[in-house]
């Protein structure tokens, strides 16, 4: 049960990719923390789950099924929130996809949709959203990776994208930033999802597998943590960037 005095009591956010994982864990420590949360994501079945457990919890959720690559989607989603609730407040862009394979073996069909969802979806989601969130001085959160920091052989695509997300979260920081917008890029290590779970090349497949048996990963709810922390600041402290590894990760 929240309460008047909850650090993000009133706030409205949005959270894409919110029917597993990071997405998930981000909404439900949103809600906690007192904001009315609105998930998007594909498998609607799942955000109702979500939204319910949610409610249960004395929060406030909407789940809104969206296809964060198509246009359409994105504008209706982030229509349907200010029409439910009159603002935007916290927009965390987290839906996306990690289809690793060497370069020279990749399918372009992966490379387009890892471009259109991990970065165009975030770029044109928050181009949406900005109207609403100059509107209410708010915080934009972008989920990039460590990939966005290094890259490593056999996730070219992969990280090509998250180096978009990070060089756009830093130019539309300081675009922003007069209108006392908030911009935010977190960037995981290894964390046990079901994001792997898409890879088609079974070698990268085992070998994430492999690494992830090799340490004790981070779990979604520590990235929701990091994310809640950020949005959770006095308005005049911008947490620009948070990399957050395992302890046991080198790389």
């Amino acid at each position: 049960m929240t309460s008047a005095n909850s650090p993000l009591a009133g706030k409205v956010a949005l959270v894409t990719g919110a029917s597993s994982g990071i997405g998930e864990a981000t909404a439900a420590a949103l809600a906690a923390a007192g904001a009315k949360v609105a998930v998007a994501a594909r498998r609607i079945d799942r955000l109702a789950t979500l939204a319910g457990r949610i409610e249960k919890a004395g929060g406030t959720a909407l789940a809104i099924a969206a296809d964060i690559a198509k246009g359409g989607d994105i504008t209706a989603m982030v229509d349907k929130v200010v029409s439910e609730w009159g603002r935007l407040e916290i927009l965390v862009n987290n839906a996306g996809v990690m289809l690793l394979a060497p370069a020279a073996e990749a399918d372009l069909d992966d490379w387009r949709r890892m471009i259109e969802l991990n970065l165009m979806g975030l770029m044109a989601t928050t181009k949406a959203a900005l109207p609403h969130l100059k509107a209410s001085k708010g915080h934009i959160v972008n989920v990039s990776s460590v990939a966005g920091r290094v890259a490593n052989p056999g996730a070219s695509g992969y990280a090509a994208t998250k180096f978009g997300v990070v060089a756009f979260s830093e130019s539309l920081r300081r675009e922003v930033y007069a209108d006392k917008v908030r911009v935010t890029v977190i960037e995981p290590g290894l964390v046990r999802t079901e994001l792997g779970d898409h890879i088609t090349n079974e070698e990268f497949k085992a070998g994430l597998e492999h690494r992830l048996s090799t340490m004790e990963a981070l779990t979604a709810e520590d990235i929701a943590n990091a994310i809640l922390y950020a949005v959770s600041q006095p308005p005049r402290v911008n947490i620009n960037e948070i990399l957050i590894r395992p302890t046991d990760q080198e790389r």
